[in-house]
């Protein structure tokens, strides 16, 4: 069964970090370019970070950049996201996706990607 599985979630008060984790089964990630995208209630699915296949290009929201770092472990197959610095406006459900793009491409629509994530949920709230 081809599929990513997000870990990592939480609740945690303002100011605290999360360290999500993107694990793929049945296929090879070092291929593909993975990114991290996320939904709050009542709003639309958004980019929040990516990577590029290799490493070597990332993409970050302004929202997150700064705070957010995004990282790969092909040996392992699994990317990360550390979160530090959280606020309540970062509270949403978070998914993982993968695509044969650019991390910048891949952060720039949520449509055209290969596999989706099954989105593990973040709280920040005291």
């Amino acid at each position: 069964q081809l599929q990513l599985v997000e870990s990592g979630g939480g609740l945690v008060q303002p100011g605290g970090s999360l360290r999500l984790s993107c694990a793929a089964s049945g296929f090879a990630l070092e291929s593909y370019a993975i990114g991290w995208f996320r939904q709050a209630p009542g709003k639309e699915r958004e980019g929040v970070s990516c990577i590029s296949s290799g490493g070597f290009f990332r993409n970050y929201a302004d929202s997150v950049r700064g705070r957010f770092t995004i990282s790969r472990d092909n040996a392992k197959n699994t990317v990360y996201l550390q979160m530090n610095s959280l606020k309540p406006e970062d509270t949403a459900v978070y998914y993982c996706a993968a695509a044969g793009v650019s991390a910048q491409a891949m952060c720039a629509s949520t449509s055209g990607k290969a596999y989706w994530g099954q989105g593990t949920q973040v709280t920040v709230s005291s």
